[in-house]
């Protein structure tokens, strides 16, 4: 997350390009929204299960970050692809992420959400998979791509998950029940409305192979032309010292 908003505060300073960052995470990560209050989530439990905790600078609710590929789309608010309002930005780069699914073979589609009293209920579930946003993408009625959106100063930043494999069901045990009833009903219910693309093609689906069909779609879909590069010496100078203040402190992640 450190390196998201390093990349963020380059680009919005004119040092680097508008920037597709893929990566993964080890060991894997609990992330929560940056207006997520801490108590969803069980510290015990997620101690227990030796994995990190951090909070995100993009909204949304909990994702483990695990046996998936995350993409950051970073760039300038003038930006072809970013100007507009949240959703028409998203709009543009979700043509773009379904691209690169339909090239691996699975049937997606990024429509509307009806709303209604239940919809909004269900929006403050802990779990960011349970429920689609506005033309978030889809598959067979699941959501298989969660995503969320900064506009800053510096910039925009989009940043999202795609679940390659693995039981989405993890999550569940380290957020806050009141009962393991409502555990298992949580767990239940995340499985009825989001999948992995290896539930899907019934096939397993590299990182690397993910990666190299995003990369071809945002070309393609988008009309870009990629340079491969490291992060500059600021860059990495610049997420070290995020880490140190602000990711791996209590004050940023405990501050709701």
């Amino acid at each position: 997350m450190a390196v998201d908003e390093a990349i963020l505060q380059a680009v919005g300073n004119g040092h680097v390009l508008p920037t597709l960052r893929l990566y993964s995470w080890e060991p894997a990560c609990l992330s929560i929204g940056y207006a997520q209050p801490i108590s969803d989530v069980d510290i015990r439990r997620l101690k227990n299960c030796k994995w990190d905790i951090v909070r995100r600078l993009t909204g949304g609710r909990a994702i483990l970050h695990t046996d998936e590929l995350t993409y950051a789309v970073v760039g300038p608010h003038d930006d072809p692809h970013l100007t507009g309002g949240v959703l028409e930005s998203y709009r543009r780069l979700s043509k773009a992420l379904m691209a690169a699914l339909f090239n691996l073979g699975l049937p997606v589609e990024a429509l509307p959400q009806p709303q209604s009293p239940s919809m909004n209920n269900r929006t403050k579930e802990p779990v960011c998979f349970e429920v689609p946003s506005n033309y978030e993408i889809t598959t067979h009625g699941k959501k298989l791509v969660g995503s969320a959106q900064a506009r800053k100063r510096d910039g925009v930043l989009q940043h999202g998950s795609l679940p390659l494999f693995g039981d989405l069901t993890r999550i569940t045990q380290v957020l806050s029940f009141t009962n393991e009833h409502q555990r298992q009903v949580a767990s239940d219910r995340l499985l009825q409305r989001a999948t992995t693309i290896q539930s899907v093609l019934q096939r397993m689906v590299s990182w690397e192979e993910a990666a190299e069909s995003l990369i071809k779609a945002f070309k393609d879909t988008l009309q870009l032309n990629f340079e491969l590069t490291e992060l500059t010496p600021r860059e990495i100078e610049n997420a070290e010292e995020l880490e140190k203040e602000k990711y791996a402190h209590p004050s940023w992640t405990e501050r709701i």
